[in-house]
């Protein structure tokens, strides 16, 4: 397995993945447009010019799928039984067309699983960062890991 098991989970460890993602416009609009969001700030780019940012920006949960995707061959592939739950999902900054996303995930919890022994609670804080180093989410998830057979 490429994922790490409850036991091999330490709180503080911390894994910079790569490769990182550029997510481009296709991305951006195909994944609204599945999503049913019709958000201009999104699909509509004259709309975009004339808001904020001065042109469109990409759907944050695009932002938040990319990050947590790029963080699973390292921590979840194959020892995850499933999410449990996201709480505290931040995005400091905006997140435009062309942009690099790059991901780390720090393990900050974990425990035992009160009803099902052989699995174990694991808290992941994922960040993702441009290309030129800032942060542009940051989430916490609970993982139901597995741990390792006899």
């Amino acid at each position: 397995m490429a994922g790490k098991f409850f036991e091999e989970l330490e709180v503080g460890q911390t894994f910079r993945h790569q490769p990182g993602r550029t997510v481009t416009e296709a991305d951006n609009v195909f994944f609204t447009c599945l999503t049913m969001n019709p958000q201009p700030l999104h699909l509509d780019f004259h709309a975009a010019s004339k808001a904020e940012f001065g042109k469109p920006l990409v759907n944050s949960l695009l932002t938040l799928g990319i990050t947590v995707g790029l963080s699973v061959g390292e921590t979840t592939l194959g020892t995850t039984v499933g999410n449990l739950g996201f709480d505290k999902i931040e995005f400091p900054r905006p997140v435009f067309h062309g942009d690099t996303l790059y991901a780390e995930t720090e393990v900050v919890d974990k425990r035992e699983s009160r009803s099902r022994p052989q699995w174990g609670i694991v808290t992941f804080e994922h960040r993702a960062k441009n290309q030129h180093g800032d942060v542009v989410m940051v989430a916490r998830r609970n993982a139901m890991m597995r741990k390792r057979g006899p």
